[in-house]
């Protein structure tokens, strides 16, 4: 009981500070105008979904509900959707702050709206195609069970990766994104520090931007952990009582689930110059005092 007020606490909590902070992002002309806080805004996005429909499996999962299998299958579809275009847009964001150290001079021309536009559509294609993947495989998989019927088990990712097909597709995507954004944004790091070093450049500007995409790694390997959750827990369920599996889950979701998608918040909230000052008038009700007055 007293990790899941923990971790409902937690969650409202930074899906709050989510919200303001996507409410800033449309409030001022220069945040709707800028490549980055455009990616950022697409982040948050699904940040917040992915929050919001994680806790409620969590909450259903609490309160022993079990739904039938096409609700479940709506749910996590749209779980999976969120939770793929998050590192993918963290993977833009790293490439368009190299941009800015390492090409200072091609930023204006190549980081474009009509490229972010772009770019912001093939990623929500490509995680949607994904999901339509998903779909066939489990519409050709599940034909003998009845999807009107409450599901056995309660509802989550793992209940529908039932046979080996969906388990490898499931594992061999996970593994492709994750390596690729892990390796994007390594690289871009790396030559963001190369450019530090440099006498001839802002070594104060590359230096932030270097420590903004090493956030972004560990961002990204928080996620990565939070896919894998599930297998850590199985290794303990053979050893371990039901008691200790249920507070491990609680600590994993909070730690893995949470925290991950909450970083954005804060490393843009309020490292942020521009942001800053507008999302903490929001937060204090200044901005609304203002409105009135």
């Amino acid at each position: 009981m007293v990790f899941a007020i923990v971790s409902v606490g937690s969650c409202c909590t930074f899906l709050y500070i989510n919200c303001v902070l996507l409410f800033t992002l449309r409030s001022r002309p220069v945040f709707c105008e800028t490549s980055r806080y455009i990616l950022l805004f697409n982040l948050l996005l699904a940040d917040t979904a992915q929050l919001t429909l994680s806790k409620t499996l969590f909450l259903l999962a609490a309160c022993r509900i079990r739904l039938t299998l096409y609700l479940c299958g709506v749910l996590v579809m749209i779980l999976m959707l969120v939770a793929t275009i998050s590192p993918l847009i963290l993977m833009v964001m790293s490439v368009e702050r190299y941009v800015a150290v390492c090409f200072p001079l091609r930023h204006a021309e190549i980081v474009t709206i009509r490229n972010t536009a772009v770019v912001i559509k093939v990623i929500w294609t490509f995680s949607l195609v994904n999901i339509l993947i998903r779909v066939f495989i489990l519409l050709s998989l599940k034909h003998d069970i009845l999807p009107s019927q409450p599901m056995r088990d309660f509802c989550s990712k793992e209940s529908l990766l039932l046979l080996p097909m969906s388990y490898y597709y499931d594992k061999a995507y996970s593994g492709f994104v994750f390596i690729s954004v892990g390796m994007t944004i390594i690289l871009s790091y790396i030559g963001v520090m190369l450019v530090a070093r440099s006498a001839s450049t802002d070594k104060a500007s590359a230096i932030k931007a270097g420590k903004t995409l090493l956030l972004h790694l560990i961002q990204l390997g928080l996620i990565l952990i939070s896919t894998v959750h599930s297998v850590i827990l199985t290794l303990f369920a053979s050893t371990a009582d039901r008691m200790l599996l249920v507070r491990l889950y609680n600590i994993f979701f909070v730690i893995f689930q949470i925290m991950p998608r909450c970083l954005s918040a804060l490393i843009y909230g309020l490292r942020d110059q521009t942001i800053r000052p507008v999302l903490m008038s929001y937060l204090s009700c200044l901005g609304c005092l203002r409105t009135f007055s």
